[in-house]
């Protein structure tokens, strides 16, 4: 989002002389939440906004002007979210169609990013791939952010790319998986309709900061804070995730369909 709603409460913040620590206790808030409004990485909730007005006697102001949904485009809200994604603790990921971005191959970055519709110039996919490539280094640290990737079985079985890409990306999953740094579970056709099949969804935890959630679908994306919307989603999560695969298992039919991709190329 812009930094003018971010801006005018640090205007309000200092006219009253107060620092980013004394108003998030006026507020109830954090101060690294405070600090992250200001700086336009993050829209307060509503309610956060009306702690802030009164906090700062600003009648209705900030309630009133609280950047709504429309006001900001799908790219800016990932943008959003990338930023997010490098100060969560944890994130749990479902992936319905495609693997979640942070776990992708370079190969197989290129083909999904590729087959944008409408189509992008090469120098225009290759800054995206560059991008998406850039989100995967948080999994360089060996510890945070704790990482769960839930797999709806039908990323498996439909490709995206040829065979050697495909079996690449499955053994990428597989090793990481293996090695401890992510867990990883498939959600089976079996399973039917479940309540995550409708789109992608990312739950982030902060340490200092209320949960998110970000969800996908359609060519839309949305970026959840309010708190019954992020507990609903997280409740959805857990829910697909009680009918998912063991990990063992899950990893050992990754690692079955990566050798059936290879062998098909």
């Amino acid at each position: 989002m812009g930094t003018i709603y971010g801006d005018w409460l640090k205007e309000q913040r200092e006219a009253a002389g107060l620092t980013q620590q004394q108003l998030a206790d006026r507020a109830i808030m954090t101060r690294s939440h405070i600090a992250h409004i200001e700086a336009g990485r993050r829209v307060p909730s509503k309610e956060d906004a009306r702690r802030l007005d009164m906090a700062l006697n600003t009648g209705n102001v900030l309630s009133s002007f609280l950047p709504q949904d429309e006001d900001v485009s799908i790219a800016e809200y990932f943008e959003r979210v990338r930023v997010l994604e490098q100060q969560a603790v944890a994130i749990h990921e479902f992936a319905l169609a495609y693997f979640p971005g942070i776990l992708q191959t370079k190969r197989y970055a290129r083909a999904v990013l590729g087959a944008a519709f409408p189509p992008v110039s090469e120098e225009e996919c290759d800054r995206r791939v560059v991008t998406r490539l850039e989100r995967a280094k948080i999994l360089e640290d060996p510890v945070s952010p704790v990482v769960w990737a839930l797999l709806d079985e039908t990323l498996l079985r439909r490709p995206v790319a040829g065979g050697d890409v495909m079996a690449e990306q499955f053994m990428h999953v597989v090793r990481l998986g293996e090695a401890g740094r992510i867990r990883v579970h498939v959600l089976p056709f079996g399973v039917g309709h479940h309540p995550l099949v409708h789109s992608m969804l990312t739950l982030m935890s902060f340490e200092d900061q209320p949960p998110l959630a970000y969800t996908e679908g359609g060519y839309m994306g949305k970026l959840h804070d309010s708190p019954s919307m992020v507990r609903q989603l997280q409740h959805r999560y857990y829910l697909a995730l009680s009918d998912a695969m063991p990990m063992k298992d899950s990893l050992a039919l990754l690692r079955a369909t990566a050798k059936e991709y290879g062998q098909h190329d």
